[in-house]
């Protein structure tokens, strides 16, 4: 068996099973390892540098829209849980606390944080007291702390890295308007930078972030059919308000209290982004935030290797400096086959091939990793071929994944109908509910499927409910979900 054919037989078909290809994938290109602590890992530099591109596109985008970062505790007084009764109750079972520190014990538990609501409450509660503070948009990069039961590297692990907007506003339009212009934001990173297509909508109450009173979320489909939630954005109303006293002096000199939102996405981002674009060779990363998004390898006989890997590294300084990632592999003792092989298994966007003849012609051979076409482009114009490359696997990366979910998408009119769809294909289904929350439970008793959310457009308006055959009131997406 050559080199090549054994390197892929070692990651598990898809189609055989899929979250032991997705381990295999994850651990094969180096992206995490397990830490000692249960359902904590270790982000290996490739998987760290990805959560830096996807940070970068968001970070922009958060400054653009005029939020600012700061950093709060991770260490949150028990205390200021039980001030929203909603909140604490819907984290306390993952919630870790910390009794003792230096040999003593706490006089107040610390919760290890799951979220900051309630600590950017209490600071908020001191720093505003008039209308002229606000609005306060403030968005915290940090690790967050959920003691799972089941784990799986990136999409649900113990302790996970996240952003969290926090914003306080006069009133509920302009919280309202917060919470949706940050949810597009999401879509358009996700979309834009990620290549996954998106369902956007709102959360039935029984899913709706604790403490909230509207979530709205972004859906994504993977390969196995399942949902992923990519990122969520919430109205609080003035829940947190009232619980923290944070109150401002408004433009009538009475008092009243502020609105806040919160929204948040998730290292998962990359565990969708691998099971959403990921194929049977391996990984496939989308050049937005591929660490390499060019492999240079030159090929030739051990005559003609010194010229040309030192036309290589003059062609790879002209890519370095136009900002493109790139890197050359000039390894004699490794075969040029087995080199592609690792390359399309670590998701290389694009592969450029050169050897003694293409430096005759002043050419080079462009590789796509997502169609597998190859094109022979002029050395001269060897930047916007390859900058035209990146673009045409994004969009082809996109165009795929819609593809997909459209291929993956069914309309459904009973429970029965939705069980045998569940159990027979993968996928998402739109179905009609009548808004009881007995009609949302019997759903997940009888398919394993839960409601991701009320599509803001959907293909069409269901007119009855799925469960008891009532009138719908909405219509909604369900699927199995990670």
């Amino acid at each position: 068996m050559s080199n090549e054919k054994q390197f892929v037989t070692e990651i598990t078909p898809q189609g055989e099973d899929f979250s032991r290809w997705y381990i295999d994938v994850i651990k094969k290109a180096d992206l995490m390892d397990y830490s000692p602590v249960r359902g904590c890992i270790v982000f290996r530099p490739d998987g760290f540098e990805i959560w830096e591109h996807i940070q970068s596109a968001m970070d922009a985008r958060f400054k653009e829209t005029g939020h600012r970062n700061a950093y709060f505790p991770m260490f949150i007084p028990e205390s200021f849980f039980q001030k929203e009764k909603e909140h604490v109750e819907g984290f306390n079972p993952e919630l870790p606390w910390v009794t003792e520190a230096g040999g003593e014990k706490l006089e107040e538990r610390l919760a290890v944080r799951p979220t900051s609501e309630t600590i950017f409450g209490h600071m908020y509660s001191k720093w505003i007291q008039s209308y002229r503070d606000l609005p306060v948009l403030i968005n915290q990069w940090a690790n967050v702390v959920r003691w799972e039961k089941r784990t799986l590297p990136f999409l649900r692990t113990s302790e996970f890295l996240w952003q969290e907007g926090h914003t306080a506003h006069e009133n509920e339009t302009e919280a309202r308007e917060e919470t949706m212009k940050m949810l597009q934001v999401y879509r358009e990173v996700v979309e834009g930078v990620l290549a996954i297509p998106v369902i956007t909508g709102q959360k039935t109450p029984s899913e709706k972030f604790a403490g909230a009173v509207d979530t709205f979320s972004i859906e994504a489909m993977m390969k196995d059919g399942r949902a992923v939630q990519a990122g969520t954005s919430h109205y609080m109303g003035t829940n947190f308000a009232v619980a923290f006293d944070i109150k401002y002096l408004n433009r009538d000199n009475v008092q009243e209290y502020v609105h806040t939102t919160s929204w948040g996405t998730s290292t998962r981002l990359i565990g969708a982004m691998i099971m959403v674009h990921g194929d049977d060779r391996g990984l496939a990363l989308p050049p937005k935030v591929a660490p390499t998004q060019v492999i240079m390898i030159p090929i030739g006989p051990p005559k003609t290797r010194d010229a040309v890997v030192g036309r290589t590294d003059e062609l790879y300084a002209e890519l370095k400096k136009a900002g493109i990632r790139v890197k050359v592999d000039d390894r004699a003792d490794v075969r040029p086959g087995w080199k592609f092989n690792e390359y399309e298994m670590r998701g290389v966007p694009v592969r450029l091939e050169i050897g003694p003849r293409d430096m005759e012609n002043g050419v080079c051979v462009l590789v796509s990793r997502i169609t597998g076409e190859k094109k022979v482009v002029q050395q001269d114009n060897l930047v916007e071929e390859v900058q035209q490359m990146l673009d045409q696997v994004h969009n082809e990366m996109f165009s795929r994944a819609q593809q997909f979910m459209e291929d993956h998408f069914y309309d459904v009119d009973t429970l029965d109908e939705m069980k045998t769809l569940m159990d027979q294909k993968r996928g998402f289904t739109l179905a009609g509910w009548c808004g009881s929350n007995e009609c949302e439970d019997k759903v997940k008793e009888v398919t394993g499927a839960t409601s991701r959310n009320i599509p803001f457009k959907p293909e069409v308006e269901k007119k009855t409910c799925l469960c008891c055959g009532q009138e719908a009131k909405h219509t909604v997406v369900f699927a199995r979900a990670y």
